[in-house]
């Protein structure tokens, strides 16, 4: 791994590694930031995943998440979207291709080769990362919009392996909706029944885990009837007893000020399953 970019804060360090991932066939970027802690001690991590069009970056410059990791005492991991590098398959449109990989492995041509981001996600980079940072195997999974996708989409396929999981305005219902449905014509293939497994939704009654679910949602967020529709999770987390907290948030939107906002609640909702008290 090779560091290029790294900044205190908050008492901790806040770091960018860049690495050759082997599931993607490039060079990914990926960012940790590691709160003040004890020599030798080993910390709990959560995977942050970003949406359409953002980077490592986004998260990293706009969230305000590192106050409240080091607070915490949990590790951020925040790679990229999608993978990158001259002969990655690429889109014009913003969401499709660069930047809009949607946390998925596609089986279809000319995207099959690299994206694969769903395997990068719960296997490479946890592996890379409890090899290199002071992290154990307690893990969370949250994310925004398409990363809320995604972060949903891996705790419900992977009982076991996280022990909290929430997200911010995320895409529930992608066969449901434009993105979605876009996406995943694009990276699956036209069989509409191979899309459920990475649809939320469509997972919920399935889930062999019954691991509790936070989701913030602005209600004045541009994308919420057309892309978002968080009623139709609900309804089927109540229709299969899957325990579930959305919470309308009213005024906020889609952006990172939303994110700031809320961010605290989240990283407290992870702290306390990932350090649960005596």
């Amino acid at each position: 791994m090779e560091l290029t970019e790294s900044n205190r804060a908050f008492g901790g360090t806040q770091q960018v590694w860049r690495h050759e991932s082997r599931t993607l066939g490039c060079a990914m970027n990926v960012a940790v930031y590691v709160p003040p802690h004890a020599e030798g001690a080993r910390l709990p991590v959560i995977y942050w995943l970003s949406g359409l069009t953002c980077t490592e970056q986004n998260f990293i410059t706009k969230a305000g998440a590192q106050r409240y990791a080091a607070e915490q005492g949990v590790v951020l991991v925040a790679p990229d979207t999608s993978p990158r590098g001259g002969d990655v398959a690429d889109d014009p449109a913003y969401d499709l291709g660069k930047g809009a990989g949607f946390y998925l492995n596609a089986t279809q041509a000319p995207w099959s080769p690299h994206y694969r981001m769903y395997d990068y996600i719960v296997e490479e980079l946890p592996a890379l990362i409890e090899a290199h940072f002071p992290v154990d195997d307690r893990r969370g999974i949250t994310g925004h919009s398409m990363g809320g996708h995604g972060a949903l989409v891996i705790a419900l396929r992977n009982p076991g392996r996280y022990k909290a999981v929430s997200a911010f305005a995320p895409i529930v219902a992608p066969s449901q909706v434009p993105w979605g449905r876009k996406a995943f014509a694009a990276y699956l293939g036209e069989n509409e029944a191979e899309w459920a497994a990475y649809d939320a939704t469509a997972l919920l009654g399935g889930a062999r885990e019954r691991l509790p679910i936070l989701i913030d949602q602005g209600d004045a967020d541009d994308f919420l009837e057309k892309q978002l529709k968080p009623e139709i999770f609900e309804a089927e987390a109540a229709r299969v007893g899957h325990p579930l907290e959305l919470r309308m948030q009213p005024g906020y939107g889609h952006s990172y000020y939303f994110i700031a906002s809320f961010i605290g609640d989240h990283i407290a909702h992870h702290a306390k399953a990932l350090n649960p008290k005596p």
